[in-house]
């Protein structure tokens, strides 16, 4: 049986399985009853930096803050890239080294540790046939 990487399965589906999987075992969201809408961005954002660090290796804070930026709305000035925040990327990659799911390279780069825990739950939604590969089979 050929391996399944995080290629090969929908981002979409990845996401939400990894965001729910960090729900479960994170204990930094102690805030979940009181703001369960700051949790669920906060593990779906964490989830997706976990993917991109999986799909392209070493980045810090200033990728992800140019990952995550979008259109800065200027009222009636033309629109322009406005970069995300840089707290929330760094909580982010901070807590996922809490997690020791990613690791700091001595360049002060973050990099995924481990390239096997994703890949588990990607071998997870290929046996419930939710992978958009080309050897997909919807019965």
């Amino acid at each position: 049986m050929p391996s399944v990487t995080v290629k090969d399965v929908n981002q979409q589906e990845f996401v939400k399985a990894l965001s729910a999987f960090l729900k479960n075992v994170t204990h930094w969201l102690t805030y979940c009853n009181i703001f369960p809408e700051l949790c669920f961005s906060f593990t779906s954002h964490s989830a997706s930096t976990a993917r991109h660090l999986y799909l392209r290796g070493g980045v810090g804070v200033g990728a992800m803050i140019k990952i995550y930026g979008g259109r800065q709305r200027n009222g009636v000035c033309p629109a322009h890239f406005s970069v995300g925040s840089r707290n929330v990327a760094r909580k982010v990659l901070q807590a996922l080294e809490g997690l020791k799911m990613v690791e700091k390279d001595p360049n002060g780069i973050s990099m995924l540790k481990s390239r096997r825990s994703p890949p588990q739950s990607c071998e997870d939604q290929k046996k419930q046939n939710k992978c958009n590969g080309p050897d997909d089979t919807f019965y």
